[in-house]
Protein backbone atom coordinates (compact mmCIF):
# COMPACT_ATOMS: atom_id res chain seq x y z
CA UNK A 1 0.00 0.00 0.00
CA UNK A 2 1.29 2.97 -1.17
CA UNK A 3 2.22 5.75 2.14
CA UNK A 4 1.28 9.69 1.81
CA UNK A 5 2.25 12.08 4.47
CA UNK A 6 -0.27 15.36 3.26
CA UNK A 7 0.73 18.71 4.33
CA UNK A 8 -1.90 20.97 6.66
CA UNK A 9 -3.02 22.86 3.57
CA UNK A 10 -4.60 19.65 2.18
CA UNK A 11 -6.18 18.58 5.26
CA UNK A 12 -7.74 22.32 5.84
CA UNK A 13 -8.80 22.48 2.28
CA UNK A 14 -10.28 19.04 2.67
CA UNK A 15 -11.86 19.73 5.66
CA UNK A 16 -13.68 23.44 4.45
CA UNK A 17 -13.57 23.42 0.64
CA UNK A 18 -14.05 19.34 -0.54
CA UNK A 19 -12.79 18.30 -4.16
CA UNK A 20 -9.22 17.05 -4.38
CA UNK A 21 -7.88 16.89 -1.41
CA UNK A 22 -11.20 15.37 -0.13
CA UNK A 23 -10.82 12.44 -1.68
CA UNK A 24 -6.88 12.03 -0.59
CA UNK A 25 -8.43 12.12 3.02
CA UNK A 26 -11.62 9.81 2.01
CA UNK A 27 -8.81 7.27 0.24
CA UNK A 28 -7.34 6.87 3.24
CA UNK A 29 -10.59 6.78 5.27
CA UNK A 30 -11.15 3.60 2.89
CA UNK A 31 -8.06 2.04 3.39
CA UNK A 32 -6.33 2.71 -0.02
CA UNK A 33 -3.76 3.87 1.30
CA UNK A 34 -1.45 5.06 4.21
CA UNK A 35 -1.47 8.38 4.88
CA UNK A 36 0.49 9.52 8.05
CA UNK A 37 0.17 12.36 10.09
CA UNK A 38 2.42 13.74 13.39
CA UNK A 39 1.05 16.03 16.37
CA UNK A 40 2.55 18.96 14.69
CA UNK A 41 0.68 19.07 11.62
CA UNK A 42 -2.74 18.36 13.44
CA UNK A 43 -2.12 21.06 15.94
CA UNK A 44 -1.14 23.78 12.72
CA UNK A 45 -4.02 22.25 11.01
CA UNK A 46 -6.72 23.08 14.08
CA UNK A 47 -4.99 26.02 14.50
CA UNK A 48 -5.59 27.71 10.96
CA UNK A 49 -8.60 26.31 11.26
CA UNK A 50 -9.94 28.38 14.33
CA UNK A 51 -7.73 31.57 13.28
CA UNK A 52 -9.05 31.70 9.81
CA UNK A 53 -12.02 29.75 9.36
CA UNK A 54 -13.16 30.88 12.94
CA UNK A 55 -14.16 26.65 13.16
CA UNK A 56 -16.11 26.19 16.47
CA UNK A 57 -14.88 23.87 19.49
CA UNK A 58 -17.01 21.19 18.67
CA UNK A 59 -15.97 21.21 14.81
CA UNK A 60 -12.37 21.24 15.82
CA UNK A 61 -12.63 18.20 17.92
CA UNK A 62 -14.04 16.51 14.98
CA UNK A 63 -11.39 17.39 13.06
CA UNK A 64 -8.84 16.10 15.51
CA UNK A 65 -10.78 13.03 15.97
CA UNK A 66 -11.00 12.37 12.22
CA UNK A 67 -7.21 13.04 11.46
CA UNK A 68 -6.52 10.42 14.44
CA UNK A 69 -8.69 7.96 13.35
CA UNK A 70 -7.95 7.99 9.14
CA UNK A 71 -4.33 8.39 9.55
CA UNK A 72 -1.28 6.42 11.26
CA UNK A 73 0.30 8.50 13.87
CA UNK A 74 3.84 9.01 14.05
CA UNK A 75 6.03 11.07 16.25
CA UNK A 76 9.17 12.19 14.24
CA UNK A 77 12.31 11.52 16.13
CA UNK A 78 14.45 14.25 14.31
CA UNK A 79 14.58 17.38 13.16
CA UNK A 80 15.17 18.84 10.04
CA UNK A 81 16.10 22.37 8.26
CA UNK A 82 15.58 22.39 4.96
CA UNK A 83 13.21 24.86 4.46
CA UNK A 84 14.34 28.13 5.42
CA UNK A 85 11.96 30.06 3.94
CA UNK A 86 8.85 28.95 6.07
CA UNK A 87 10.38 26.82 8.84
CA UNK A 88 6.92 25.29 9.85
CA UNK A 89 6.88 23.38 6.55
CA UNK A 90 10.14 21.29 7.68
CA UNK A 91 7.31 19.18 10.32
CA UNK A 92 6.19 18.08 7.23
CA UNK A 93 9.30 16.46 6.13
CA UNK A 94 10.00 15.68 9.57
CA UNK A 95 6.81 13.49 9.50
CA UNK A 96 7.05 11.77 5.90
CA UNK A 97 11.06 10.68 6.87
CA UNK A 98 9.45 9.00 10.41
CA UNK A 99 6.26 7.09 8.39
CA UNK A 100 8.73 6.42 5.41
CA UNK A 101 6.13 7.91 3.08
CA UNK A 102 6.19 7.32 -0.96
CA UNK A 103 4.99 10.82 -1.20
CA UNK A 104 4.41 13.95 0.42
CA UNK A 105 1.53 15.44 -0.86
CA UNK A 106 1.36 19.34 -0.69
CA UNK A 107 0.15 22.37 -2.21
CA UNK A 108 2.80 24.85 -0.83
CA UNK A 109 4.97 26.61 -3.24
CA UNK A 110 7.96 25.89 -0.67
CA UNK A 111 7.69 22.33 -0.30
CA UNK A 112 6.78 21.39 -3.89
CA UNK A 113 10.08 23.57 -4.92
CA UNK A 114 11.82 20.75 -3.01
CA UNK A 115 10.59 18.17 -5.26
CA UNK A 116 12.08 15.24 -3.43
CA UNK A 117 13.01 14.88 0.25
CA UNK A 118 14.75 11.46 0.44
CA UNK A 119 13.66 9.68 -2.48
CA UNK A 120 10.10 11.11 -1.46
CA UNK A 121 8.48 12.88 -4.26
CA UNK A 122 6.77 16.37 -3.24
CA UNK A 123 3.52 16.16 -5.46
CA UNK A 124 0.29 17.95 -5.46
CA UNK A 125 -2.98 16.40 -4.64
CA UNK A 126 -4.06 16.27 -8.68
CA UNK A 127 -0.95 14.30 -9.61
CA UNK A 128 -0.88 11.91 -6.85
CA UNK A 129 -4.58 11.14 -7.59
CA UNK A 130 -3.66 10.68 -11.52
CA UNK A 131 -0.85 8.54 -10.17
CA UNK A 132 -2.56 6.13 -8.41
CA UNK A 133 -5.53 6.46 -11.13
CA UNK A 134 -2.76 4.70 -13.62
CA UNK A 135 -1.60 2.65 -11.22
CA UNK A 136 1.79 4.21 -11.23
CA UNK A 137 1.85 5.07 -7.44
CA UNK A 138 4.99 3.08 -6.16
Amino acid sequence: MVSVTADSNIWISAFNFAGKPRRLIEMADAGEIDLAVSEAIIAEVLHVLRDNFQWSDEGLAEAQYQMNTTARKVVPPETVDVIREDPADNRILECAAAARSDYIVSGDDDLLRVKVFRDMPIVKVANFLNLVAKGMAR
